[in-house]
């Protein structure tokens, strides 16, 4: 399964919500005239499923922003600012569209960044 959209995580993503890159916005499943408000499940890569709100940021340059839900996720794995998150998502014909959601540490040794 190939990501949509990764993203290095910010300061305001760990401390309040996560702005998705807005080439990602086609990938959300938004109701064209509605409040541009979904709740996800995905599910993380050790299989426990998260529950997200998404909400379609208006203006100019609309974008998929994860907001509750989301700061139990930033706690629950310990995300810190420079951590890298992937959305993928896999449509099936029995189990219908699913999200997935993965981390990759930022790892600092003797001052050194490893991905």
């Amino acid at each position: 399964m190939k990501a949509f959209s990764s993203k290095v995580l910010t300061q305001t993503d760990i401390e309040r919500r996560f702005s998705v890159p807005s080439d990602a916005l086609q990938y959300f499943p938004f109701v064209e005239g509605d409040d541009s408000l979904v709740d996800l499940k995905i599910k993380d890569t050790e299989g426990h499923l998260w529950s997200f709100r998404c909400k379609c940021r208006k203006g100019p340059y609309p974008k998929p922003v994860l907001s509750k839900g989301w700061l139990e996720f930033v706690h629950g794995k310990r995300l810190r600012v420079g951590d890298k998150v992937y959305l993928y998502k896999k449509e099936d014909e029995v189990a219908g569209v699913q999200f997935r959601i993965a981390v990759k540490r930022k790892i600092l040794r003797l001052g050194l960044e490893f991905s």
